[in-house]
């Protein structure tokens, strides 16, 4: 089968990767109280992000973790700071940066494929019909979805609907992804096999991935660099963690390496010394 050759966002196969693709810089986000003050949610944030890099951000509620994806996926502004992708600012949305929520965000009238095709169709105003409708059998493909593409969303399961926006997102080609607790919502089993298929289509499209997610276990499995926030208001970032495993990574052989317990009880040290303290 010939493959469409994407506009814009193709694969980053032959692109060199770049240490400051995504850099955050002195990034501040308060909003005006109705008493004439400002809570400041975010106070401070810099962080560079590779090209390929795939990475979490944990933190208690309140951290302002869904504000901060927000901000690099365009849909609020920061009230000071810089936000920039390969040295352009971030001002507003765009097919370079697509989101995938907890909840599925899909249209109930419309079919599977048609859901994937209304990003297609937004995004490659001039491509062909058949090349649309390749795009969008190869993206089913991708998440195993081929024989459930001409059903609605109330007629699948939960996993299948999150694969679907999975799709959705992957088939215009981003150069990021950004995910609020994609497999929050998932049942243990769903949330394992959904896991791993992201991962592969991740290291495969050698995405950069920006995931919020409240599971240690599931950050690192999937990370790269583990973003520890501290708690808000005025929050930050109070560490960064390595994932010194290679890729592809076995949740089974992962939980036979001392190096994963040493991590994983750092991070849930961390979690529970900013969950105990007095603010």
């Amino acid at each position: 089968m010939a493959h469409f050759a994407y506009p814009e966002f193709n694969t980053k196969a032959n692109k060199m990767i770049s240490n400051d693709f995504l850099v955050i810089e002195n990034l501040v986000k308060a909003y005006a109280l109705p008493d004439g003050e400002k809570l400041v949610v975010l106070d401070g944030i810099n962080l560079n992000v590779r090209s390929d890099e795939y990475i979490s951000i944990i933190g208690h509620s309140g951290c302002g973790k869904s504000t901060l994806l927000k901000i690099v996926g365009g849909l609020e502004k920061a009230t000071s700071g810089l936000v920039t992708l390969e040295g352009k600012e971030i001002r507003k949305p765009g097919a370079e940066r697509m989101m995938v929520f907890q909840h599925y965000s899909l249209l109930p009238w419309l079919t599977v494929e048609e859901n994937v095709r209304l990003a297609v169709d937004e995004v490659y105003k001039k491509a062909s019909s058949k090349e649309k409708k390749q795009i969008v059998s190869e993206h089913l493909a991708m998440v195993n979805l081929t024989k459930a593409a001409r059903q609605y969303p109330d007629e699948i399961s939960g996993g299948m609907k999150q694969r679907v926006g999975i799709a959705r997102a992957l088939a215009i080609r981003p150069k990021m992804l950004l995910m609020d607790e994609p497999f929050g919502a998932l049942d243990a089993l769903t949330r394992g096999k959904l896991q791993r298929q992201v991962l592969e289509i991740c290291e495969h499209s050698r995405l950069a991935v920006m995931m919020i997610t409240h599971d240690v276990d599931e950050a690192i499995l999937m990370s790269d660099r583990i973003i520890l926030m501290k708690n808000g208001p005025n929050a930050n970032i109070g560490e960064i963690l390595e994932v010194p495993f290679a890729h592809p990574r076995d949740p089974h052989e992962l939980r036979e390496s001392k190096e994963y317990y040493d991590l994983r009880n750092h991070a849930l040290d961390f979690l529970d010394r900013y969950f105990t303290q007095d603010e």
